[in-house]
């Protein structure tokens, strides 16, 4: 644990008179007290509080971060040492926007970073904040200094409230080697998709302002545009001595008295010169707007994946002064989307950058780095239906929303179709041809942030393509995915689109193959180059276009995609009707156990699997006649569990 206090005259000296407290407290019901656990707070056990991790104390508080699979982490520091290096991401345990003991969670995120010699780390010479990400440089491989080197870092915003209104705050920790001296850190939120690239050693998805995106104020000081941020953190042997917060503007909005926020006085970017640059801004009120500590205590647990030194020593506490943690008011400083538009639900960031400093100095040279990651990256509204296109007679048709998030609303509506019942919700029938669209809300009280349609055709007559799909298989060969297929009655055929997925669902087209002029029985043979997809299994089917223009679609083929490097297990389809198949690799044969629990934490389904040496897709028991909704699939193999979220839909 920890318990620092900060000197009044320095709290007051740094900040121009608004205090900070620098003592254990809980804001919006998450701890600031420099440890991880739930229902733990300055050294004792309570029954409240959320927390970045739960150590099993009980009480209403929640862990924040996802912890699946973190027995399997653990136990590869032990099988596979080299492990101990990797740099991995865990998401927030809960989808977006969910209320967690009448507080609204946004987004969070922890990141191990990088061990031993590593490129992420900057480059020895004049690389500063100020400049633009495009003129930063980093090298192959490099050692930083101890005291410099990150181990950790941990980002979560949530609300003070369940309303969209309520206090936003952004709660933020870092773990670093040393633990002596000064230690000077930053906090970089972009507005852009920035990206490190550890093949060209360069980052690009910047903003075009100098590197950045700039805050644009009216004439009247109202926000325009947001931009970019920076939270600057400092930390003595003893305590926390600055937090600072910088957002990124054309020198000349300095002359603009904000609406919102106050100007500090400092303006930083390249050079003395510069056009751009990073302004620090203070609360029009006076008051707390961050708090900060850090562990004091050498039993202050560093969480279920522990904590790895540089000298890849495994533990399980940090060491005193290890662990950093600070909180700030983005309401209380004017820079939330609340404060500056009509969408309380909007992002007021996309992308965190954590590095390091070798001094004081907001321009001092920069050290080490974890790679920019995302944030509020809610994916949007994927509307979605078997079937497109009927004949004969048109039947009731479901339309569902792919991997629904629980929390938001969802609203259908036609201009030349028809919904039958009500147009609410992540599924709808419909039972006439039309466009259908769905728009999404994060949260009842915000506006509408991602839409998307779908179009259902229908004709009286229907045409029958008189072919034979017959043998279509997939293989590898080499870098290729070879797919090889029989067609009968080929004179009748115009070609074949070749279409792909990686989810069993949501197929898209791979390519077009000409039907040769040969007729009756004809094979064909496509060789897919790219194998590019980024998933561990990819689906292929053919959907044959006669000359008539009918179609016919074929069976679907699968195979395992280790594309980067992956090599993950999974159980697909995902949404599903029922069916179930695992896709993985074994070292040994088996027979590994298969657990399916519904959202009320029911065990409906118990089975053995049989797992070859090998690669292996499995069909899973089948989840027909159970209601729609979510289930939790646990696979239990000797070399670890296999988790994954299902989603059921009905038929």
């Amino acid at each position: 644990m920890k318990i620092i206090i900060l000197s009044v005259c320095v709290i007051t000296a740094a900040l121009g008179g608004n205090a900070q407290i620098t003592t254990p407290i809980v804001k919006a019901n998450f701890g600031v007290e420099a440890d991880l656990n739930a229902n733990y707070f300055n050294n004792l056990n309570q029954p409240a509080g959320d927390d970045w991790f739960s150590a099993g104390n009980i009480g209403s508080g929640r862990g924040i971060i996802d912890t699946t699979g973190a027995a399997a982490i653990v136990a590869g520091y032990t099988s596979n040492p080299a492990s101990r290096k990797n740099a991995f991401f865990k998401l927030m345990a809960y989808p977006a926007y969910t209320t967690l003991n009448n507080r609204l969670l946004l987004d969070a995120i922890y990141h191990r970073d990088y061990h031993g010699l590593d490129s992420t780390v900057f480059a020895s010479g004049s690389n500063k904040n100020g400049h633009s990400p495009a003129i930063w440089t980093t090298p192959v491989a490099q050692s930083i200094p101890d005291k410099n080197d990150i181990l950790e870092g941990m980002v979560h915003v949530r609300r003070a409230g369940p309303n969209a209104t309520d206090s936003l705050w952004m709660f933020s920790g870092l773990s670093l080697e040393n633990t002596t001296g000064n230690r000077f850190f930053d906090f970089e939120l972009y507005q852009t998709d920035i990206t490190y690239n550890k093949n060209t050693l360069s980052f690009s998805g910047y903003g075009p302002d100098a590197g950045h995106t700039s805050w644009i104020l009216n004439a009247s000081g109202f926000i325009q545009t947001p931009g970019d941020i920076i939270f600057t953190a400092e930390f003595s042997s003893s305590t926390l001595s600055l937090v600072e917060a910088r957002i990124w503007v054309h020198r000349s909005m300095l002359s603009i008295v904000p609406v919102t926020f106050d100007w500090g006085g400092q303006f930083d970017g390249n050079g003395t010169s510069a056009d751009y640059g990073y302004a620090n801004i203070l609360p029009k009120k006076g008051g707390t707007f961050y708090t900060g500590l850090q562990s004091t205590v050498a039993a202050t647990w560093a969480g279920p994946f522990k904590v790895v030194r540089d000298n890849d020593v495994v533990l399980n506490d940090y060491i005193p002064r290890q662990f950093m943690e600070f909180s700030v008011n983005l309401t209380k400083l004017g820079i939330e989307p609340a404060s500056y538009g009509d969408n309380p639900c909007g992002s007021p960031f996309r992308r965190v950058l954590i590095k390091t400093r070798a001094s004081t100095s907001f321009t001092a040279e920069l050290k080490d780095f974890v790679a920019p990651f995302s944030v509020f990256n809610y994916p949007p509204v994927d509307a979605y239906t078997e079937l497109l296109y009927y004949c004969g007679t048109m039947p009731e048709v479901q339309l569902d929303v792919l991997s629904p998030n629980p929390n938001s609303v969802y609203t259908w509506y036609t201009n030349n179709g028809n919904i039958v019942g009500s147009n609410i919700g992540p599924s709808i029938i419909v039972n006439a041809p039309g466009t259908y669209y769905v728009q999404q809300q994060l949260h009842a009280q915000c506006a509408y942030t991602s839409l998307d349609s779908l179009t259902i055709m229908f004709t009286p007559e229907c045409l029958v393509l008189d072919v034979n799909i017959n043998n279509l298989s997939a293989a590898k060969q080499g870098s290729f995915n070879a797919l090889k297929w029989n067609i009968s009655n080929n004179e009748t055929v115009k070609e074949f689109y070749l279409e792909t997925s990686t989810d069993n669902f949501r197929f898209k087209r791979l390519a077009i193959v000409p039907a040769t002029n040969m007729k009756g029985d004809v094979s064909y043979t496509f060789k897919d180059a790219s194998n590019g997809i980024d998933a561990p299994v990819v689906f292929y089917r053919i959907r044959v276009v006669g000359k008539s223009a009918a179609t016919k679609l074929s069976n679907i083929v699968v195979l395992r995609s280790f594309n980067s490097g992956k090599k993950d297990a999974i159980i697909y389809p995902v949404p599903t009707h029922g069916a179930l198949k695992l896709s993985c690799s074994s070292a040994i044969s088996e027979t590994a156990t298969l657990n399916i629990i519904n959202s009320y934490g029911k065990l409906v389904i118990v089975s053995k699997i049989d797992l070859i040496k090998g690669e292996n897709i499995v069909n899973l028991p089948s989840l027909n006649g159970m209601a729609q909704g979510t289930y939790y699939a646990r696979v239990k193999t000797s070399a670890g569990d296999i988790v994954q979220r299902i989603v059921l839909l009905n038929k």
